[in-house]
């Protein structure tokens, strides 16, 4: 699933190409009656909604919230896009030779000649219109936790947000989205390994010392991930259809098996679930403090 780095390349790149062009017409082929009733273009009555409401608007900005690009128009409303498991956003003459790119499922065709196409192989993601005065109070957005990168996400903040689940692992904690925004699998992983803490480590058990260390790590690890435009050992590509560069620089994730790469460590890297989700971790460097319970 695109997580935090990936969604702000997306968002940022729409913004650069699409700000001031306006939206002729909207096609989709995600329209089915088993989601009459969902608030989305899925449902049909939604989506003839959705098609006269955005046709004639003008793109006034993107950007994102959470995992959510927001495509904001003219006329006080916001596209809300949740890219799920599989989805990326494409635009213009992106990259058709990569198979990823080839499952379309929503276009937007622009004023410009060109098109905003939503690719979605397994066709989970969401989206949706709101009343832009009334966004961040929606029932998509309204429960999420703040942004990790804002200048107002402080280490109290973040010591604040954690200890909300101070009995439960710390690697589900990160991905809980209604603790902290955008992150997932990927980004929980690479932070932990950077903090020395295991992933099933009970965030009471972590020290104010390492907790100082993992707020410093999620920082440095989003940052690097938007640097790098994201990471594509999976489905994610740019606008351009052209893949990001942090699955290059993994330090834990998906690397079972191989030496771990932590100044003077001699571990290896071990994949182990947590919370049902398979979780990377150098078994030397990252040791659990206390005994590990049976909860996620």
């Amino acid at each position: 699933m695109p997580e935090l780095p990936e969604v702000q390349t997306t968002a940022s790149g729409l913004d650069k190409v699409a700000r001031n062009l306006s939206i002729i017409k909207v096609w989709t082929d995600y329209k089915s009656s088993y989601f009459t009733g969902s608030e989305t273009i899925k449902d049909p009555k939604f989506f003839l909604f959705f098609k006269k409401a955005v046709s004639g608007k003008t793109i006034t900005h993107v950007d994102r919230r959470a995992k959510n690009v927001l495509i904001h128009l003219t006329g006080n409303l916001t596209i809300i896009i949740h890219m799920k498991m599989t989805g990326h956003i494409l635009y213009g003459d992106y990259n058709k030779k990569d198979p990823y790119n080839r499952f379309i499922h929503l276009i937007f065709y622009l004023s410009n000649g060109k098109t905003i196409e939503l690719c979605d192989s397994r066709k989970f993601a969401k989206v949706t219109l709101v009343n832009s005065n009334t966004l961040h109070l929606s029932k998509h957005l309204k429960n999420i936790g703040p942004e990790p990168l804002e200048k107002s996400f402080t280490l109290n903040k973040f010591t604040e947000r954690i200890n909300l689940k101070k009995n439960k692992k710390i690697k589900p904690t990160l991905t809980d989205q209604t603790i902290i925004a955008g992150i997932g699998n990927i980004y929980a992983d690479e932070s932990l390994w950077r903090a020395c803490i295991h992933p099933e480590e009970i965030v009471e058990n972590i020290s104010r010392e390492k907790l100082r260390k993992l707020f410093e790590a999620i920082k440095a690890t989003l940052a690097h991930g938007i640097l790098l435009g994201g990471d594509s050992m999976s489905d994610y590509r740019n606008i351009h259809g052209e893949k990001g560069g942090f699955q290059e620089k993994h330090n834990v994730y998906q690397r079972k098996g191989e030496k771990c790469l932590f100044p003077k460590c001699k571990g290896y890297i071990e994949r182990i679930v947590v919370a049902g989700r398979g979780t990377h971790l150098c078994n030397v460097h990252q040791k659990m403090r206390g005994k590990i319970k049976k909860i996620n």
